[in-house]
């Protein structure tokens, strides 16, 4: 479980986000949503460390990560899995030297004992025998799922997804979205996707955090943002006519 504790940061003269409180809860898939410029993106990066809060604090399982040292942080950051927007994977590394990068940064671990975790988690996103391949040589979906198998082959209790189906074609981000579901239920993860996507708040929002003008301005479901009230949130999820119809369908 990830905590943000009354959470402000401020840059210059624009105040980012105000008095953030929420829970991120194990074993779920934990969405932030909103608009362009909302802070949702400066939220993702203040429970990360990358940037520091002005005030409030950061929980790792009641573990005040905003008051710890550099030290004192590596060992939390050796419990988090990233998969970055694009992916981020090392274009002159092949698939298996990527996904074994964190393991031979962080691990002590022997060659036979790496490449048997690589081998693990290539296989549990559905790319066995994948490890010659290169960058290059990889679809969309395919590098996404690289991307993944490297985030969690430290076996992670935390996993941030940056806009996780960035690029990808709708049917290739369903499966995306839900194997990160599956992952995070599996191995009861702590997971956060900061998205825009409306097709993944809908099928995979166990919970959802809707960032408006930097506060918490609605929290709750994937069913339940069908039914809500909420003006803001309602012309954010509701703003193109797919959502629209369904919307009005529901109604």
């Amino acid at each position: 479980m990830i905590e943000a504790v009354g959470i402000c940061k401020q840059f210059g003269d624009n105040m980012v986000l105000k008095d953030i409180n929420c829970v991120f809860e194990k074993g779920k898939t934990n969405l932030i949503i909103g608009q362009s410029g909302s802070g949702k993106t400066v939220l993702m990066k203040c429970l990360v460390g990358l940037f520091e809060v002005d005030s409030g604090k950061v929980l790792y399982d009641n573990r005040n990560f905003s008051s710890m040292n550099t030290n004192q942080r590596k060992k939390i950051r050796q419990e988090i899995g990233m998969l970055f927007q694009m992916g981020a994977l090392f274009d002159m590394m092949n698939v298996q030297e990527n996904v074994m990068f964190p393991l031979n940064m962080f691990t002590d671990k022997t060659e036979e004992e790496k490449l048997d975790r690589v081998n693990f988690v290539l296989k549990r996103v559905n790319l066995e025998n994948s490890n010659a391949l290169m960058p290059s040589e990889l679809s969309g979906g395919m590098r996404k799922r690289v991307a993944i198998a490297r985030a969690i082959s430290m076996n992670p209790q935390y996993l941030f997804c940056d806009e996780p189906n960035s690029g990808l074609d709708p049917q290739t981000a369903g499966v995306i979205d839900i194997l990160i579901q599956e992952i995070t239920r599996e191995y009861d993860i702590t997971t956060i996707v900061n998205t825009h996507d409306m097709n993944s708040v809908l099928s995979i929002g166990d919970q959802v955090n809707f960032i408006y003008k930097g506060q918490l301005w609605w929290q709750g479901t994937k069913d339940e943002i069908l039914e809500t009230t909420n003006t803001e949130l309602n012309d954010f999820v509701f703003g193109t006519e797919l959502t629209s119809r369904l919307k009005t369908r529901r109604s």
